[in-house]
């Protein structure tokens, strides 16, 4: 087989609905628009949310809430999956190695909660630390160092 003999397998692609050409197409005259009104004109587009006059959805309902620009998104991991990682690398936990073995996503600061146990002495840095978490790994034997975010 050569390169100019693939084609696509057959019955995988579909042609190209031809609209307003002839009657014997089925989709001749309208063109599938009907008849008259907005929607049968070219050109024609409607603004999302638009209900032809009606009072929009998104205006009838009320707001509530807000959003706290100042809010810090952390990604956060628990003590069972350092645990794992633990057990992976020598020395201290540091947030390079968490983002390297893709337990936290790179660019967010690090906090680790206490979900799950931990047996390991361990030195863990991180941006923040939950009281079980910190608990835990001073239990262990282990300290908790914070890094300035």
């Amino acid at each position: 087989m050569k390169l100019h003999e693939l084609s696509p397998a057959k019955g995988s692609r579909h042609k190209k609905k031809r609209v307003g050409r002839g009657p014997g197409s089925g989709l001749g005259k309208t063109a599938g628009r009907g008849h008259k009104g907005q929607r049968s004109r070219s050109g024609y587009s409607q603004r999302i949310g638009f209900e032809g006059g009606q009072m929009p959805l998104i205006r009838r309902v009320p707001k509530r809430g807000f959003t706290n620009i100042f809010r810090r998104e952390y990604a956060v991991v628990n003590l069972d999956r350092l645990a794992e990682v633990a057990a992976q690398v020598e020395g201290d936990l540091t947030p390079e190695i968490l983002v390297e073995r893709g337990v936290a996503r790179a660019g967010m600061p690090i906090k680790i909660l206490g979900g799950g146990e931990i047996s390991k002495k361990l030195t863990v840095t991180a941006h923040k630390f939950s009281k079980s978490a910190q608990a835990k790994i001073e239990a262990a034997g282990g300290t908790c160092e914070v890094v300035g975010s």
